[in-house]
């Protein structure tokens, strides 16, 4: 599932495929670019910030957000896809490099100098250079009322945090993902854990948040509704939190699926 440890990864493969080479192909497609042609426009960088990506070409940006489905793959020049050419939502190529975004829930193309304002609502990025788990706990407790899960999705307060993380540090923490921001007694603890977790998998092809690299071993409770915890035995429950609670909207309308453990989590 795409989280900021995900998106960091695919800025990775694409800061190696095209940083510093001139496009020598754009193909866009969808209705909205698909006219806009960067050939011999430079790629100065490639970014990612909380879950978007930011791929900086010429005088131009361009965001993209994976949402559920979307991923970027890098290529050699010629290489077969290995996803279907339908899927394909913008083609770039150098000349020695295709890099394609499949199925991308978010693209747009904006001006460099739009850049900033653009991306001004995020919360300090869990893995950029700067940082800022001060700013991110004083967002976070600037809407009491609303549950730490959700005060943990919103982008706005602290930009990379997904569903998996959110679930995994709320066990981690002992708190119910329900509770509200008032009544979480360390909230600075369940950032700086949140920290902790995204960092130690940045660079893993394979997420895990218990310590164990083995398939159906690596989470606590995401994903494992009616299964025992892997802790104390008690079943773990499965619950839904929806997009809009007391004022606090997470970036998508999707409702969000919680689980947790009713015996290590209070």
């Amino acid at each position: 599932m795409p989280e900021g440890d995900t998106v960091y990864r695919a800025a990775g493969r694409l800061r190696e495929g095209l940083e510093g080479r001139a496009l020598i192909r754009s193909d866009f497609r969808v209705p909205k670019f698909a006219t806009l042609d960067l050939a011999g426009d430079v790629v100065h960088s490639v970014a990612s910030k909380g879950k978007h990506l930011l791929i900086r070409v010429g005088e131009v940006t361009i965001h993209s957000h994976l949402k559920m489905e979307g991923e970027w793959r890098v290529y050699r020049r010629g290489e077969r896809w290995t996803r279907p050419a339908f899927q394909a939502r913008v083609v770039l190529d150098t000349a020695d490099t295709s890099a394609v975004g499949f199925e991308l829930g978010l693209l747009d193309v904006i001006a460099a100098s739009a850049e900033a304002d653009e991306m001004g609502y995020l919360g300090p990025d869990l893995l950029g250079d700067d940082w800022d788990a001060h700013e991110a706990v004083r967002r976070v407790e600037a809407a009491p009322g609303v549950p730490i899960a959700v005060a943990l999705l919103d982008q706005r307060n602290l930009a990379g945090l997904g569903n998996v993380f959110v679930n995994e540090l709320c066990f981690l923490r002992g708190q119910l993902p329900q509770r509200p921001v008032a009544d979480v007694a360390d909230v600075a603890a369940s950032v700086d854990l949140g920290h902790r977790l995204i960092v130690a998998n940045r660079d893993r092809s394979d997420r895990t948040t218990t310590g164990v690299d083995r398939r159906g071993q690596r989470l606590w409770v995401y994903g494992r509704g009616g299964q025992p915890c892997r802790r104390c035995g008690t079943k773990i429950q499965r619950g839904e939190l929806g997009r809009e609670t007391s004022g606090s909207i997470i970036e998508d309308p999707q409702l969000r699926v919680t689980y947790w453990c009713p015996h290590c989590q209070s």
